[in-house]
């Protein structure tokens, strides 16, 4: 369907209602979005794609594309690699009489690109980090011009510099995950397991989360925080901790307290996902009947990232095989969560359980120990 050029109050509209929607995002998925819809509106094309330079791997990409999923291409490629590489925007009026037109992705979709505006975009220091490159203007000319370049520009100088600082809060939030799941790991080697167990509880205690009804935000906290869940294994002795026979009373409060510990570890952060993992390190040996440790907690008195974690950690120890067990059949497992179900576990979390079972089987195939 054919547009009209929008006039100046529609235009100040579009650009005050997405800068302030950038500002206020910290996600830098949804950042993108906003980025491509924004520089979309404002030029009247078909279709908007926000590219970042990949530098570790030589590339560019997308994750957020109007009608597409993820593309990565080398550097230099097509036109947007040739804006990003030169500094200088590109209006091409008939992409398939260019010789720098890719047509592969069309070719594979079955869309036609006609006319293409590719405009790179720079941090706060004034290096590129990507490029706006929109497809196929939507009026009478089909044509974009030199008013959309401008239009288009201003879009790409703020959204450039509101990019860097997300990407910047992302850095941040990528190394902090990185850090716990690598000391969560140190904690499962010392006890025999494998990195991959601290991956599945993760990834099993986020679908467990979203099935329970919790927010994206804190179900991604949670699987983040979860590796963390038995790092007090750290300071439990060898002798203990290791011992292949039958521990006596003293030495299973011995590994008891790894939850104390764990939790002494992390509770004096200010950091919310220290915070979390500190509950989670400290709770997720309770159980709903009262009966756990190591502060008897009962019920809903246990933290719902406490009672997540202690059906995901159980799943998959008994699904995982180990040099000392074999793994437990599925019809097994799931006869105990219907055992232990109003005992051991909260009852919501295991409907959750075998209400999303499919997935957590297909997270347990993915991280696979073999």
């Amino acid at each position: 369907m054919l547009k009209q050029e929008l006039t100046p109050e529609h235009l100040l509209r579009i650009i005050f209602d997405y800068t302030a929607k950038i500002a206020s995002e910290t996600k830098l998925n949804s950042v993108l979005v906003l980025m491509a819809n924004m520089g979309r509106e404002m030029i009247l094309s078909d279709r908007c794609t926000v590219w970042l330079i990949d530098a570790v791997r030589e590339e560019l990409y997308t994750t957020v594309a109007h009608g597409v999923d993820e593309i990565r291409i080398p550097f230099g490629s097509g036109f947007v690699g040739t804006a990003i590489e030169t500094g200088e925007s590109i209006i091409v009026e008939d992409a398939y009489n260019d010789p720098r037109f890719n047509p592969d992705n069309d070719l594979k979709t079955g869309y036609v690109t006609k006319s293409i505006i590719s405009i790179p975009f720079r941090n706060n220091e004034g290096n590129i980090i990507g490029a706006y490159q929109a497809v196929n203007k939507m009026t009478e000319s089909a044509v974009f011009t030199t008013r959309d370049l401008d239009m288009l520009s201003l879009a790409a100088s703020y959204a450039g510099k509101s990019l860097e600082s997300v990407l910047l809060h992302q850095e941040i939030v990528d190394t902090q995950r990185e850090i716990i799941s690598t000391m969560g790991e140190i904690g499962e080697i010392r006890n025999k397991e494998t990195g991959n167990h601290v991956k599945r509880v993760a990834d099993y205690s986020y679908v467990l989360a979203l099935g329970l009804g919790l927010s994206e935000y804190e179900a991604e906290l949670l699987r983040t925080a979860s590796p963390m869940h038995d790092i007090g294994k750290v300071a439990i002795p060898d002798a203990v901790l290791l011992k292949p026979g039958k521990l006596t009373d003293e030495e299973y409060d011995i590994i008891k307290s790894h939850t104390k510990i764990g939790h002494q570890l992390l509770k004096g952060s200010r950091r919310e996902l220290l915070r979390t993992a500190s509950i989670v390190a400290e709770q997720h040996h309770e159980k709903w009947n009262g009966t756990g440790y190591p502060n008897g907690l009962k019920g809903e008195d246990i933290h719902i990232y406490g009672r997540i974690t202690a059906v995901a950690d159980v799943f998959d120890a008994l699904s995982a095989e180990r040099v000392y067990k074999a793994a437990w059949p599925i019809e097994k497992i799931e006869a105990l969560f219907l055992e232990e179900r109003g005992r051991h576990f909260d009852p919501a979390v295991v409907d959750v359980f075998f209400e999303t079972l499919p997935k957590l089987l297909a997270i347990r195939e993915q991280f696979s120990d073999k």
